[in-house]
């Protein structure tokens, strides 16, 4: 499995779509899975765009139900579906989002190839929405207009890796290896005990990832997910708008920073720019007055830690 943590941004701007401005959507790798994050309008064409194997999206997350974040879903269910794709499709999402999509197969007498199924949200605290024996996604309730979740992807400890080196000189028969690699001791013949650290060396930290858009500043983000990797934070705003935020729902570049400095975060990535402003760099330089490590999401965008 792949050390790298990656993030494809197809889309990363506010309300209707330009040209070459595409609404809110996100491909995460992360230990061998490909999550489709949000789905706003055109997000197939963005994945054919950017290389993305369909057949390894098995698992679509889902903020809230405004359009720019979830209108390219039906076509990528349907997409899939003249594909003749066969494996299962989860759909994870707020409360509604499986009667939206089911009528429109229905009004449309369309089917699909695959089972699809839906995971629906309406906890305003935290929950655990999907685990494997690598990872898991925990919902990080926002503050928007309607209800709306980000999510948290965390990688599991990795087992130990061995020290050959050490295995053979003790003479430590291979039948061994994956014992010492899931943190068990050897005894040897003599009876001596090897420790399990004085054969292996400790596993790579954990990464995570951890995604918010669109919710006005909230500082309770900060504590759930410490010491993440990276952290994608709407910044719809710059500062000269502040005043938009509370209407609107929406966050600026350095309340966003501040969300990455109080969590203390590796990275933090701005995205969800209003369509107003022409230079993205200025939301770079305000976040930066607080926060040091900045990058700026675009489309095609690809970050890897």
């Amino acid at each position: 499995m792949s050390p790298q943590l990656s993030i494809t941004i197809l889309g990363c701007y506010a309300a209707a779509p330009g040209t070459f401005k595409n609404p809110t959507s996100q491909v995460l790798g992360i230990r061998n899975h490909m999550f489709l994050i949000d789905c706003g309008e055109g997000t197939q064409v963005s994945l054919r765009l950017n290389k993305v194997k369909f057949s390894r999206i098995k698992h679509i997350f889902i903020s809230h139900l405004h359009g720019d974040h979830f209108f390219g879903l039906m076509g990528v269910i349907t997409t899939f579906s003249l594909l003749k794709r066969t494996a299962p499709l989860t759909i994870y999402g707020p409360k509604g989002i499986k009667e939206i999509i089911l009528l429109q197969l229905k009004l449309s007498q369309g089917f699909t190839s695959y089972p699809l199924h839906f995971k629906e949200l309406e906890s305003k605290s935290p929950e655990v929405i999907y685990e494997d024996e690598v990872v898991t996604v925990t919902t990080i309730p926002l503050k928007h207009r309607v209800y709306a979740n980000g999510y948290f992807f965390q990688e599991k400890e990795g087992d130990r890796k061995l020290d050959i080196n050490k295995a053979l000189n003790l003479n430590i028969d291979n039948a061994y290896f994956n014992k010492i690699k899931q943190g068990g001791d050897i005894t040897l013949e003599d009876g001596t005990v090897i420790d399990n650290k004085d054969i292996t060396f400790d596993p790579l930290p954990p990464k995570s990832y951890a995604y918010c858009s669109d919710t006005a500043y909230k500082p309770e983000i900060a504590t759930q997910i410490q010491g993440a990797t990276a952290l994608y934070h709407e910044a719809t705003f710059l500062e000269s708008h502040e005043h938009l935020c509370k209407p609107t729902g929406h966050s600026t570049a350095k309340q966003a920073a501040q969300i990455a400095l109080d969590a203390k975060v590796g990275n933090l990535i701005l995205g969800h720019y209003s369509t107003r402003y022409r230079n993205l760099e200025l939301f770079k330089e305000e976040a930066r007055t607080i926060f040091e490590i900045v990058h700026l999401a675009d489309d095609g965008t690809v970050f890897t830690f």
